[in-house]
């Protein structure tokens, strides 16, 4: 499998976690949930968001870190941690078409061994006094940025590429 996924550790709002979800959909990539998770993982929370693109979507819920690790080092598959912490700016990284790109959670990011895991930390250059954007609006920029680099845009659906929120 050569596809660009999307995963969140630990998530804290049920919100981002509708909106990763519907993020994922929209390009046909999987999105992984690295439990536990600061929600109640329901229905009515996670339609909120993610309205009716939940049921199109590619969704996979690990039980903890260590099993999502296990999984991902089986497939050989590169983590990029998306990071205050980073080495660099997204745009002058190098995207593979099977990277994993990895949000922490909205209140405290991810633990050093996860930071630690990662084989690529990014970063969005910002204004000077602005530490962080929205976890969804940082990982579309990320993913935008991986999927140009990787030709990984879904073939179809040019002409529905707008936002569409009514």
């Amino acid at each position: 499998h050569h596809i660009v996924e999307i995963a969140l550790f630990q998530p804290d709002m049920a919100t981002n976690a509708a909106a990763a979800i519907r993020l994922a959909a929209c390009f046909g990539l999987p999105v992984t949930m690295i439990e536990p998770m600061g929600f109640i993982w329901d229905d009515r929370r996670l339609r909120r968001v993610g309205m009716d693109y939940i049921d199109g979507a590619d969704i996979r819920r690990s039980p903890s870190w260590q099993a999502f690790e296990r999984h991902r080092c089986e497939r050989g598959q590169r983590l990029v941690l998306l990071t205050t912490r980073a080495d660099q700016p997204y745009q002058e990284a190098r995207y593979q078409a099977d990277d994993i790109l990895l949000g922490g959670r909205e209140s405290a990011g991810v633990p050093g061994e996860v930071h630690d895991a990662a084989d690529i930390r990014v970063c969005l250059p910002m204004a000077p006094g602005f530490r962080s954007l929205n976890l969804v609006t940082a990982l579309t920029m990320v993913l935008g940025e991986a999927l140009r680099q990787t030709d990984g845009f879904p073939s179809h659906g040019v002409e529905r590429s707008v936002s569409n929120d009514e």
